[in-house]
């Protein structure tokens, strides 16, 4: 008599899909380990025995998931604790489970990531599963709980957003980067709220970690209004804060008494601020290249 256990041994095949799909989603490899535990344990508790494509059935059930986790993640305006730890900005990965590499090498790219982040829930959702593993509208519509319709604009206004971020930013224009980061630390400095609106984009992301913002944990805010405000809450440090460059490219850098302590680092898209991060833990900024901007 086979003694597997036939119901794991169905849910490992469909394990890497699941994987993949939650990963794109979130972002971050626990997370997404998370979500495929917490899609087992439904399935356990549901009874498949009847469901004629599991592949389908899973890849819904994951979906709502991540879903969940990243309304959350909306109304927390925090990332997740692992991001550090495929961090764009310094372009090296902490990981070292073999199988979250595995995670990491099947996916499209931390610049894709990235893009992804900035959508919002229902967007990045319909985008991975339709675009990427060819989820017809029509099954997504239920996840999302709108119209197959809606869920074909989701994914078209997600598709223009990821295209719109595929070019590269401004670095080839080093000389238009420097007067944007300069302008965004005078507004800052002076206080001129209209002025930093301006220089930001509509969807601005800034991402802050554990050690930058008032928060103890890393924390994500969105939008030009938003951002601004954070800035000027932060006009203060700025007038201790100068241009310089970061991993080559032109940043902001505080430096009392001639020691970092938080670092700024832009995307810059079409003349406009597009993304911030804010580095501040001592060994990311010990990790970053400094150097003065010169003359």
């Amino acid at each position: 008599m086979d003694d597997r256990d036939v119901p794991t041994d169905r849910f490992e095949e469909h394990r890497p899909r699941l994987r993949a799909v939650a990963y794109r989603m979130l972002g971050s490899a626990s997370e997404a380990d998370d979500a495929v535990q917490e899609t087992w344990l439904r399935m356990s508790r549901a009874g498949t025995d009847e469901v004629v494509n599991l592949e389908a059935w899973l890849t819904t059930v994951v979906s709502r998931v991540c879903l969940n986790v990243l309304r959350s993640r909306e109304q927390r305006r925090e990332e997740p604790l692992d991001a550090v730890a495929h961090d764009p900005v310094l372009g090296r990965d902490a990981g070292g489970d073999p199988e979250h590499e595995a995670v990491l090498a099947d996916s499209v790219g931390l610049a894709l990531l990235v893009v992804l982040d900035t959508l919002t829930p229902a967007e990045c959702l319909a985008f991975v599963l339709h675009d990427m593993f060819d989820v017809p509208f029509d099954d997504i519509a239920p996840i999302v709980g709108r119209s197959s319709p809606a869920v074909r604009q989701l994914a078209s206004r997600a598709r223009r957003r990821v295209k719109g971020a595929a070019p590269a930013p401004e670095s080839a224009d080093p000389d238009r980067r420097r007067r944007v980061v300069q302008a965004y630390l005078t507004a800052t400095r002076a206080g001129d709220f209209d002025a930093l609106v301006a220089l930001l984009d509509p969807d601005v992301v800034l991402r802050a970690d554990a050690a930058a913002g008032p928060t103890p944990a890393p924390l994500v805010i969105r939008g030009a209004r938003v951002v601004a405000k954070g800035a000027l809450a932060s006009a203060e440090r700025a007038r201790s804060t100068e241009t310089a460059f970061v991993n080559g490219a032109v940043g902001l850098v505080m430096a009392p008494h001639g020691r970092p302590y938080v670092v700024l680092t832009f995307t810059i898209v079409d003349g406009r601020i597009t993304e911030i991060d804010v580095i501040a833990e001592p060994d990311r900024v010990r990790r970053l290249e400094l150097a003065p901007l010169g003359d």
